[in-house]
This record gives structure tokens, C-alpha cells and sequence, in this order.
């Protein structure tokens, strides 16, 4: 099984409101779910959707939704290897604060593909975006 690191905006979309990939975004999810694919991301990925969710929903759901999203993923430290290399990419790319924090994660443990809707991780070196129209 090939395994994927995840963009928060999966699960963002997945959670969200009616939106044109929040379909596909669900579809992941389940695939994830059902154990037909291997999602990684970095811990940073369950803060961010905290963060997302509580701004859109009720505490409890927030933090209920957050828990489940960091346990359908194997789930890597933001540690100083990893921010050594977010803070490089940055440097040397367009990317920006958590998207080269994610991308440092995939390059840091082996991963080269991510599922992402956001086009900002096109043309990462080592770094193979997927839609998730094209992972569901």
C-alpha cells in the first residue's frame, strides 16, 4: 500500500460545508477509513484542523473531529529535523508557514506523494501532489 501524506484541507473540506470537493475529500476519508490507503501527516496537521474546526463549530466537535482525523494517520513529530527543512523550503520555494511544514514531513520520512486540493505543492522537488478527485 502506497502511503500518503495529507493536507489538512482533506479533512477540512471533508468536515465543511457543501463545496465541490468536499466529496472527494470524503471519499479519501473513507478510503482511509475502510484501510484501502496509508495517510500520514505531521501532528501539525491535527492543530491546524483544531484550529479550523473551533473556529466553525463547537469546542467538543472541534476536538472530537481533530482526534479522529489524527487517528486515521501515522502521525510524525514537528521536530527540528523537520523545521530545519520547512524553514529551507520556504527559502527555496513559494511555499509558505504549515504547507512547508507538511511537505518537510513527506521529504523528512520518505514520502513523495501528498493528497492536496492546494496547487502550492506543485513543482516541490521529491513532492508528488495528488488531487483528491484522483485519490477517491
Amino acid at each position: 500500500m502506497t502511503p500518503y501524506l495529507v493536507d489538512t484541507a482533506v479533512f477540512a473540506y471533508a468536515l465543511g460545508a457543501a463545496h465541490d470537493r468536499r466529496e472527494a475529500c470524503q471519499a479519501v476519508v473513507a478510503r482511509a477509513t475502510a484501510g484501502e490507503i496509508e495517510l500520514h501527516a505531521s501532528v501539525e496537521m491535527v492543530q491546524e484542523l483544531l484550529h479550523h474546526r473551533m473556529r466553525r463549530t463547537d469546542r467538543a466537535s472541534a476536538l472530537r473531529q481533530a482526534r479522529a482525523a489524527g487517528g486515521l494517520c501515522v502521525l510524525h513529530p514537528l521536530d527540528t529535523t523537520v523545521l530545519e527543512r520547512a524553514l529551507s523550503l520556504v527559502e527555496a520555494t513559494t511555499l509558505r508557514g504549515r504547507d512547508a511544514v507538511h511537505a518537510a514531513t513527506a521529504d523528512c520520512h520518505g514520502l513523495d506523494s501528498i493528497i492536496s486540493p492546494d496547487g502550492d505543492f506543485d513543482g516541490i522537488a521529491g513532492l508528488r501532489r495528488l488531487a483528491p478527485e484522483l485519490a477517491a
